[in-house]
């Protein structure tokens, strides 16, 4: 099965001390995702209960310590606060983009 140029990255850039990572995929866009946005929509269980829609969750040590390539499909990010349980797919990471063109599209209810 061929990849998905939408949900490959190329490159990440999270520069320790930032509060927003890039992301350039293979079809040429660049995700902005501020780890407000990260952090929020951390998709573990323990942040997001074990079913149902995903939902933003405030709080917790916003700052990236580590940033780790989970297989071929996924980021796994340790936060300031060691919690380092949620697991992003690049799909999700995708849905999470705040860019100028992404934004405004933005709906929290559609991210998976």
């Amino acid at each position: 099965m061929a990849e998905d140029p939408k949900t490959t990255p190329t490159f990440v850039k999270a520069p320790h001390g930032a509060r927003v990572m890039e992301i350039t995929w293979a079809d040429g866009h660049t995700s902005v995702l501020p780890h407000e946005i990260l952090r929020g929509y951390c998709p573990c269980a323990t942040c997001q209960g074990h079913g149902g829609a995903l939902h933003f969750v405030e709080g917790g040590d916003q700052d990236v310590r580590d940033v780790e390539q989970v297989g071929n499909y996924a980021l796994q990010f340790r936060w300031g606060d060691s919690h380092d349980s949620g697991i992003y797919s690049f799909r999700y990471l995708r849905t999470l983009c705040q860019c100028a063109a992404c934004k405004p599209s933005f709906d929290p209810r559609r991210v998976s």
